[in-house]
């Protein structure tokens, strides 16, 4: 029997070339990441190595990704392919797991957003470390690599670290290296590569200095590729010896048997050779310079080597929810409970939402679930909607030691924005409910005074939930309903200010047990509420769109409504 490789998690599957994807956005600001992985290669003894990779300017994750033109498409799409070059060494590396980082800056230009950023170079650091823990039970080796402006990412995290740490093996300018400065960056380069012999640095240029464009000098004299890359060159000179060889219209300057190339095109014709030096195999030798496999199966500024691992198609899954990772020393869920049973409504909110918010949750809930479906709108026209659902409702705690709690919509509301999330409608609910793994049967208390309203209460049904979903053979993580009533966007948001609106508690049958219900006050809150987060980013017909965006539309909002009419207000805002 074969196993099928699960994606890791926050990881969504590509269904095509056995890759797997994420993709984060707005964290930090003005940023697009995505990381691209095989399915497999993650075992207890693989390696892994990761190629944090920033885009050049001017061009989106999708672009510089690549894929097979078809008619209409933006020419962009077909000039770097740097999905495809990834693929070759996959394919190349067997014993290595390659994964790729995109690195797009929400300019569209590193330059330009780290002189927008505040503490830009000590971001950029954080940037590659967040990422780095995705991967820590690997080990993983870090590559700098980039393409024109990105260049700048690669420069601003050296000037973020006093020591180019040693998990970096590989530094590759793909005619980026404008930003070199002997002082800044020549030591701390020069240190580096004399740190070890799997230390590699891989230069491409060409000579700029002779290209007019429009009429104008392309770049400076001094502000060039061509000039900073000799100059990167003269400096380690003073170190190591090098050699020069010629061929064709190319010199290679290396040292240290390979391991520092700075290749260098000559330009008799001046032409732009700045993304043509990247799409004739440009990735592919600045990931391998320096090494056995150093030009096998392509050749640098060669025909394509590549061309067989191009897609069709190319798809982003939906952003990740910006849920902070949970900290070592954060609260079990028993211990939160415990501190807020004889706290006041008010004081009791302020902490949920300080815990919550500040990623005191389960990592199961982070690894949100894939829905799709088949909604008209309310011209009647059907679309393709795939949205991601939290597989179970907000809880407080780590995945051993966790209580889902209710809390007031204000409250809710406030961790979705954050979360890039939203709370969903009643026709949502009914679907969930539809798809979900496993249905619990509905588990409730007669009211006797405030017992209900209770922290121990909120205990004692998440004790008997879990109970419940031991005998099902359920395991965390899986789409689960049945055991909460739902708080809900609704139009009546707009019209009864300061109200909860409750739906759902699906019986068995698929019957909820909750009506559309808005009768209580906003800080009334009881056992037998829930907050079931969805991503607030949807992807409609293939489009993506924001959740919060279509339910006031007027054409489009039947596609998550039952409702008469799109919502004047989205959410939950207290009345000023």
């Amino acid at each position: 029997m074969v196993i099928q490789a699960q994606p890791l998690p926050g990881f969504k599957a590509t269904g095509t070339f056995d890759e797997q994807q994420m993709l984060i956005e707005n964290s930090p600001p003005a940023t697009r990441i995505l990381i691209n992985a095989p399915l497999k290669g993650f075992g207890k003894n693989d390696k892994v190595l990761l190629v944090f990779y920033a885009l050049p300017n001017g061009n989106t994750i999708e672009q510089t990704f690549g894929k097979n033109l078809k008619e209409g498409d933006d020419w962009h799409y077909n000039i770097q392919h740097i999905g495809a070059q990834t693929r070759f060494l996959r394919h190349l590396l067997k014993k290595q797991t390659i994964i790729t980082v995109y690195l797009e800056a929400g300019q569209k230009s590193w330059p330009t957003w780290v002189a927008k950023t505040n503490d830009s170079v000590q971001t950029v650091k954080r940037i590659v470390d967040d990422i780095k823990g995705v991967f820590a039970p690997w080990h993983p080796l870090v590559v700098l690599n980039g393409h024109s402006g990105g260049g700048r990412f690669v420069f601003s995290y050296l000037d973020a670290v006093e020591t180019i740490p040693t998990d970096v093996v590989r530094i590759a300018f793909l005619d980026s290296n404008y930003g070199y400065v002997d002082s800044l960056h020549g030591t701390k380069i020069l240190s580096w590569l004399k740190s070890g012999k799997r230390k590699c640095l891989s230069v491409l240029a060409y000579n700029d200095s002779v290209v007019v464009y429009n009429g104008k000098q392309l770049v400076s004299p001094t502000g060039g590729t061509w000039y900073r890359s000799k100059l990167m060159q003269k400096y380690l000179a003073q170190s190591f010896i090098f050699k020069t060889e010629e061929e064709d219209s190319l010199i290679w300057k290396s040292s240290l048997k390979r391991r520092v190339e700075i290749i260098l095109k000559t330009n008799p014709n001046n032409k732009i050779f700045h993304t043509t030096q990247v799409e004739r195999n440009g990735f592919i030798h600045s990931m391998v310079s320096g090494t056995r496999y150093e030009k096998r199966g392509y050749t640098y500024f060669g025909e394509r080597a590549y061309s067989g691992y191009i897609g069709d198609s190319l798809l982003l899954p939906i952003r990740r929810l910006d849920i902070p990772p949970r900290k070592p020393d954060a609260e079990t869920g028993s211990a939160f409970m415990k501190r807020m049973a004889t706290l006041p409504l008010t004081d009791r909110e302020e902490e949920i939402f300080h815990a919550i918010s500040s990623g005191n949750v389960p990592d199961f809930l982070r690894n949100t679930v894939t829905l799709t479906g088949e909604f008209a709108d309310s011209a009647g026209t059907r679309h393709q909607v795939v949205y991601e659902a939290m597989p179970d409702y907000l809880a407080v705690g780590s995945n051993l030691d966790y209580c889902r709690i209710p809390m007031n919509p204000y409250t809710a509301q406030n961790l979705a924005y954050q979360f890039g999330a939203s709370m969903i409608t009643a026709k949502l609910s009914d679907h969930i409910f539809q798809q979900a793994d496993i249905k619990l049967t509905p588990f409730n208390y007669l009211p006797v005074g405030n017992a209900n309203e209770l922290v121990s209460k909120f205990e004692e049904h998440n004790a008997q939930i879990e109970k419940q979903f031991r005998e099902s053979g359920g395991k965390p993580g899986q789409l689960v309903a049945g055991i909460k009533k739902d708080i809900i966007l609704t139009s009546r948001n707009a019209v009864q200010p300061g109200k909860v609106v409750l739906y759902g508690w699906h019986k068995p049958d698929g019957k909820p047990i909750q009506p559309v219900y808005s009768g209580h006050i906003y800080w009334y809150v009881d056992y037998s509420h829930g907050i079931r987060l969805i991503n607030n980013q949807v992807l409609i017909d293939g489009k993506r769109c924001l959740f919060t965006d279509i339910l006031k539309d007027p054409l489009r909002y039947k596609i998550f409504s039952d409702e008469t009419k799109p919502m004047e207000t989205v959410g939950y805002r207290r009345k000023l």
